[in-house]
């Protein structure tokens, strides 16, 4: 077996590339001035949860699948009588990506909006005036 580690081709070319350049061009003394990706928060609020609290488990489970780790359901905090919403029902999912996981979502997100606006673009939406 090998021990090599897999790092993504984002992270390598960061540290590799923007780095360096962040150093010369903000004038850095250290690496560990230039900025890093923390972490990546995805949050998803369901629009009929206070009827139906089924929709709150569909969208644990859809957070789960896209992102690969466990989706924790979101609670009110208080009471909107409007809304017919209480204390502490659950309104929505959120997750909550690190490290090399936060890296690999961040490409698949870039690369999901690099290729689809041109996919999806029609010529009949263009003026031709």
């Amino acid at each position: 077996m090998s021990t090599v580690k897999y790092t993504p081709r984002l992270a390598t070319k960061y540290t590799k590339d923007v780095v360096p350049a962040l150093m010369k061009k903000f004038s850095y003394s250290t690496v560990m001035q230039a900025p890093k990706l923390e972490k990546i928060c995805i949050n998803r609020g369901v629009n009929g949860a206070v009827t139906d609290k089924k929709l709150v488990d569909i969208a644990v489970e859809e957070l789960n699948m896209i992102t690969g780790q466990k989706a924790v359901p979101t609670m009110s905090k208080k009471d909107i009588s409007n809304f017919k919403l209480r204390k502490g029902m659950p309104i929505g999912a959120r997750v909550t990506l690190r490290g090399e996981k936060a890296t690999k979502h961040l490409m698949a997100a870039a690369t999901i909006l690099w290729v689809s606006p041109s996919k999806s673009f029609s010529p009949r939406s263009t003026s031709t005036k």
